[in-house]
């Protein structure tokens, strides 16, 4: 029903956003990954998905085609809603999903919070195929069993960072630096982020 919504950003929070244009503002729902995109941004453009339920309207904004592909995807799988599709989409970067799903990575999909195992397993059966052929180039994703990688977390967790903020910031540090980083860089790098 709509497509794109565009115009000044009145509100910005890491859930959700606040897009005024002919005098209304439109309460969107984001992820982080929206949220990271468009923050500091005097004006933006919100790529839309319409949820009607019961009890509520709700509209869900991104910043890219394929987030929202992505997304539209996600809640076409049995047991997954908008919310947690969102939760999804938060937690790790399309590419990142992508290559989670392909790699059939059903440990990594486990640290999303309200994600258990068959949830896992079941986003993988019913999306394997089609994430193939959105198109979208996966990411490199660092070997669980990566020893630096581990001891770095058990460090940024011990000092009190939450196991899910943690792991996307090595992440992200391991896509810049390259697999051979050692603990020491991971966590120096990790706390100038978090």
């Amino acid at each position: 029903m709509y497509e794109y919504i565009e115009g000044k950003l009145t509100a910005l929070h890491p859930d959700h956003a606040v897009v005024e244009t002919s005098g209304i503002g439109y309460f969107i729902h984001i992820t982080l990954n929206t949220y990271s995109a468009i923050n500091g941004l005097p004006q933006c453009r919100l790529l839309l998905h319409f949820v009607v339920r019961e009890d509520a309207q709700l509209l869900f904004g991104f910043d890219t085609a394929e987030e929202r592909q992505l997304f539209r995807l996600l809640i076409a799988v049995s047991g997954i809603g908008a919310n947690t599709a969102r939760l999804v989409l938060s937690s790790m970067s399309p590419g990142e999903f992508i290559a989670a799903i392909t790699h059939e990575d059903v440990n990594g999909l486990n640290k999303i919070k309200g994600i258990g195992t068959k949830s896992a397993q079941r986003m993988i059966v019913e999306l394997k195929d089609k994430v193939a052929k959105i198109g979208i180039a996966s990411e490199n994703m660092v070997p669980s069993h990566n020893t630096s990688q581990n001891e770095a977390l058990s460090a940024l967790t011990a000092l009190g960072f939450s196991k899910a903020v943690a792991e996307k910031a090595i992440q992200r540090i391991i896509n810049t630096t390259g697999e051979r980083a050692t603990v020491e860089i991971i966590v120096k790098e990790a706390l100038k982020i978090l």
